[in-house]
């Protein structure tokens, strides 16, 4: 039907005025949020100003089994696989019949070695083996971005700066987290470092209980997962950045 006999019979078919044609160029024209805005404290547990934060690590889908297979992979390879048992074969003892096959009114038996008898071998006992898993690096980077944004989304990391000049003392740092943190309750609290300009920080707070501290090269979704709190160093953001983007240029 054509066009004029539908506004002759009063159709809601309109052209767009001037108005919102421009606001609509406008909105196309404005630039997308590129990060996530959260607030830095310093020493005394005062916002002193914002921070951007990249959403391709901060703001991405949480992806929970993607999470738990990265946990598995991590856990698995710290186990040794060093343990060994002997099996009847390999304990000390002589091979000769223990007695005669007949007439003793006993059960019968070939070996004092065998798994019946006190320090005889055991059965299906573990050997030394490899419990070492293959996870590939892209889906390790994926992981620990979501980790790091289910965090950031329970409200659970903070950003810190001032921790670069502190004395090398466990008091200084205890007093600090104590302020910045749940008031010295015991908890699990990770403590993101730039690397090894932080030496300081590594010398006071590495006798602190529930305190562990980690350069952010190190960072993995196990140790992300593994704690209550999160305090990034404000210097510790750019280096977190440069191993994502690393690995997607090798990738």
């Amino acid at each position: 039907m054509p066009v004029k006999k539908l506004k002759a019979k009063g159709s809601k078919l309109k052209t767009p005025s001037k108005s919102v044609r421009k606001s609509a160029a406008v909105k196309k024209e404005l630039p997308r949020e590129t990060g996530l805005k959260l607030s830095v404290y310093d020493l005394k547990g005062k916002s002193v100003g914002k921070i951007n934060l990249p959403k391709e690590i901060f703001g991405v889908k949480v992806n929970d089994k993607l999470m738990a297979q990265a946990v598995r992979v991590y856990l698995a390879n710290q186990r040794q696989g060093t343990v060994s048992t002997k099996t009847r074969g390999e304990v000390k003892g002589s091979s000769r019949k223990i007695y005669r096959q007949k007439g003793t009114g006993r059960a019968r038996h070939g070996s004092i070695r065998a798994p019946i008898f006190v320090k005889g071998g055991l059965v299906f006992g573990p050997k030394p083996r490899d419990y070492s898993m293959k996870f590939p690096k892209n889906m390790k980077k994926a992981a620990l971005s979501s980790a790091l944004s289910a965090k950031l989304r329970d409200g659970e990391i903070k950003i810190i700066t001032g921790f670069e000049k502190i004395e090398p003392k466990t008091r200084v740092l205890a007093q600090s987290l104590k302020v910045l943190g749940d008031g010295g309750k015991k908890r699990k609290l990770l403590l993101v470092t730039p690397g090894a300009d932080a030496k300081n920080v590594v010398r006071a707070g590495r006798n602190i209980e529930g305190v562990s501290i980690l350069s952010a090269n190190m960072l993995n979704a196990y140790s992300v997962l593994d704690t209550r709190e999160i305090f990034f160093m404000k210097e510790s953001i750019d280096p977190l950045v440069d191993c994502f983007k690393k690995e997607k240029a090798n990738g």
